[in-house]
Formats: structure tokens, sequence, C-alpha cells
């Protein structure tokens, strides 16, 4: 097979979304064994190189442990395969539609065809999984796809550029290194863009000279909600979680905490204590990540600096929080206390390890302080089956919610994942993705009978009746 393309040159580039699209038109939409089989055929290499992309992924990182890897990325992607899989068939079958009552004798159905070639931006924060779900629901679509993952992941890169041309050929799936600019502005049948929502507003602007259509996965400030009385060491562990994994450098990790007003005290302790129990050696411990690079680790400190500057009082926790300054680029867990609106960390996504906690009297006033807000991808409930809970679901929008836990929506290969508003455009994830990557045909096949002959020309007594009796 031909290796897959690294390429940065325009030109090839050009050249090479072309012949993706020849190949396309050349060989039509890929058959359902087809398309298992290549689906298959990645798996198995995913799970093969499961070693390499674990010490690639803690190369690009600094430190990253190599479970969060394999259960955050690796097995991700192998569900996500499985679920594809096993729902393709149901997917690809053409659906039938209603037909009028003037055409009955007629029919009307829709057949899923792939759009063609699809680009695939990533980012740095999960740069396996971000890269290969896109990838991989794609391909369960029929679609070609040119993949360009982030620069700040050269070591993951290689070992997926490495990886995919064992499978195919560069007419099939094609990673591309360079200029992400350039590659948004290419004139493909979609494009897939997860990243900051400055950088997708910029992508969706390049792409709309070609009046491509997108998917925007970006993000924003999730928040979490924690009902009165529903502070205790259950609920804790599971943002204690959700916020540190993979060092806070997750998309949809409850980015802020809405906390009564009475528990504030004792969600602190609880944070603390529990964060201890997670990470026993502090943020030395094997099981934490550093922050990706020095400019990310920077911009998180000017963020508790900012706060800081502002009055916030900062709660470093867990065992031992100094040791971070023995491992590059590393933060400790951090609670911010005291914020107000003229701080960066009450509007900027933090993307690290630090949580601000925000006090409220009543459901209504931690409603209003979400909606007063652009939406989040996801946001994040605590609390009982009750009147406070349904109030949150119905008066909220977000991309995605998981109630009593964190995180683990994304985990639900037949839920969509997107955002809404801000935080994003689409979904790919489920059935969902599966059609937001085809193009859904409408076919109406004309019966024997064609009534619709009545309202041919030269009209008459007849047609004005039928009209009458159709627009009473």
């Amino acid at each position: 097979m031909n290796a897959i393309a690294k390429i940065t040159d325009a030109d090839h580039r050009d050249s090479l979304l072309a012949r993706q699209r020849a190949a396309f038109l050349r060989d039509g939409a890929p058959t359902l064994a087809y398309r298992r089989a290549d689906l298959a055929k990645l798996k198995q290499a995913l799970i093969g190189h499961r070693a390499a992309l674990e010490a690639a992924v803690a190369c690009d990182f600094g430190h990253r442990a190599r479970q969060e890897t394999a259960i955050m990325e690796v097995f991700g992607v192998v569900a996500g395969i499985d679920y594809l899989s096993k729902n393709l068939r149901r997917f690809m079958r053409p659906e039938r539609r209603h037909v009028s009552l003037l055409m009955q004798f007629g029919r009307a159905w829709i057949e899923y065809q792939p759009v063609g070639v699809v680009g695939v931006i990533a980012p740095w924060n999960y740069p396996v999984q971000l890269s290969l779900m896109p990838l991989v629901t794609a391909i369960a679509a029929g679609n070609r796809v040119m993949l360009k993952p982030s620069k700040l992941t050269p070591a993951t890169n290689d070992v997926l550029a490495s990886m995919l041309a064992e499978l195919f050929t560069e007419e099939q799936v094609a990673l591309v290194n360079g200029d992400g600019s350039a590659f948004s502005a290419l004139p493909f049948d979609h494009l897939v863009f997860t990243g900051s929502t400055a950088v997708g507003r910029a992508v969706m602007k390049a792409a709309s000279e070609n009046l491509v259509p997108v998917t925007l996965e970006l993000g924003g400030k999730s928040p979490t909600i924690i009902a009165k009385g529903s502070v205790h060491d259950r609920t804790v562990s599971d943002i204690v979680w959700g916020k540190l994994l993979s060092g806070g450098q997750t998309c949809i990790a409850p980015d802020y905490a809405l906390v009564h007003e009475s528990e504030i005290n004792a969600f602190v302790d609880s944070y603390d204590r529990l964060v201890k129990a997670a990470y026993p050696d502090g943020p030395t411990s094997e099981d934490y990540t550093s922050i990706v690079n020095d400019r990310q680790y920077g911009t998180l400190i000017d963020l508790i600096e900012d706060a800081r500057a502002h009055g916030a009082q900062i709660i470093e926790v867990g065992h031992r929080p100094g040791d971070a300054a023995r491992r590059p680029h590393t933060l400790a867990p951090t609670i911010v206390l005291g914020v107000t609106d003229e701080m960066k960390i009450a509007h900027e996504e933090i993307f690290g390890p630090i949580l601000p906690i925000f006090p409220y009297r009543d459901i209504d006033e931690a409603i209003a302080y979400v909606n007063a807000r652009p939406r989040p991808l996801a946001l994040y409930y605590f609390g009982g089956d009750d009147a406070d809970r349904r109030k949150v679901l119905d008066r909220t929008t977000s991309g995605n919610v998981t109630v009593n836990g964190t995180i683990m929506h994304v985990a639900q290969d037949d839920l969509p994942f997107g955002g809404v508003g801000a935080s994003g455009i689409g979904a790919y994830h489920g059935v969902e993705g599966f059609r937001r990557l085809s193009h859904a045909k409408g076919i109406y096949e004309q019966g024997r009978w064609n009534t619709v002959k009545l309202f041919h020309p030269p009209y008459g007594k007849l047609t004005e009746r039928i009209l009458n009796v159709m627009l009473r």
C-alpha cells in the first residue's frame, strides 16, 4: 500500500483532494461488507498499536498515565467501531416515507449515500480519540478522509500515520500535516473540526467560501450544578474524576461548580480529601497528567494570578501541591472561591485542573447563572429525581447532560455527541453521526396511475373542483 501522506505543500493538498474525489467517483459507495471490513482492520490495528500510542501520548504531554489513554482514547474508539459495525446495516437501509394523498399510487423513500471526501481537523487534548472517531464515522458512512491532527502532538501523529499507512491507500485515508487555516479552506464535501470556539469561527468562515458543510465540536464552560443536600463523597468523587481526568484538558470537563451557599465548605473539604485519595503522591503521582506544554501551562497560571489579583481565594488541594514544580508544566489541583465577573476565569474556558466554585441560594438562581452565559457543550447535575432536576433539564440548553455523574454521556455510543450555539454544530456519534456524514437523498417513484395529471394543463372545471375540495 502507499504510505499515508504527510503533506504541507498547498499544491499537494489540492492534488490529494482531487485524487480522493476522483477515486470516490470511480469506485462509488462501498458496500456494507467493505465498510465493515475496513472498520474491523482499523480496530485490530488500534489494539495492536495500543502500547505505541500510549507511549506517544505520554511523550507529547510530558506525562500521562497509559491507563488513562487506554480508557479514554483506545477503548473509546474500539467501542465506537463495535457499535457502528453492529448497526451499520440498519443505518444504511433505505427508509420509506409518507406519500401525499394525491399521489398514493407512487412511493417515496430516502437512501443514505456518502457525501464524498470528509476533512477532519483534530485537536491535541485527545489526539487518538478525536482523530479516529470522526474518521471511523466517515468510513462507516462510506466516505474518504483527509485527517489533519494537531501539530502539538507530533509523537502521536507519527504513530497514527504509520498505523493508517498499513491499512489504507492515501486515496482512501490521508494524514496531512501543515497549516490548519489552509486545510479548512479546501473544498471538501464535509469538514469536521474539534477545538476552541474562537478557532471554530475561523474554520467555519474559511469553509463557507466553498459552501462546505461543517460539524464543529467546540467547548465552552460546562457547568456542574449540585443540588442542596447532594454534597457527599459519591458526588464529589465523580467531580474530581471528571475535572482532573487528563489534567483537566477535556472539552467536556466540569468547568465550574454551582454549590448551595450553605455547603461550600463541605464541598471544599470533600474535594481535597478525595483528590488526596485519587493521587496519593500529589501532582507527581503516576496517574496525574501534566499540562501539554509550557504555553498552555502559562495560560492557566495567568488565569489563577488574574483571579488572585481581583480578590479571589486560591486553594491548592491534595497531597503536597508544591511538588508540582518538580515535574515540567504540571499544575496542582486548585479550587477558586470568590470569583467575580471581572476575572478572566469567569469567562474563559479553563482547560486545566482549576475548579471555580460559585454559591447559589436556590435552583432558579443556579439556572439563571448558566443561562446568562453561552450554551455549554456539557452540563452536569447532581441531585434526586425531583422538581429541581426537572427544572434544570427543561430550562437549560447544552450539548449533552450527565445526571449524577460526569463525562460518561460521551461513552454512550447510541447518543449523539455535539454542541449547541457557541459550543458547536452537529454531532458525529450514534445514528446522528452516520447521517451527518451522509447525504439523505429523497426519491419518489411515480406509480402506474398518475393522478397528478389532473393538474396538467389545459386547466378546466375538474381542476377547479379538485382545488376547491383540497383547499377548503
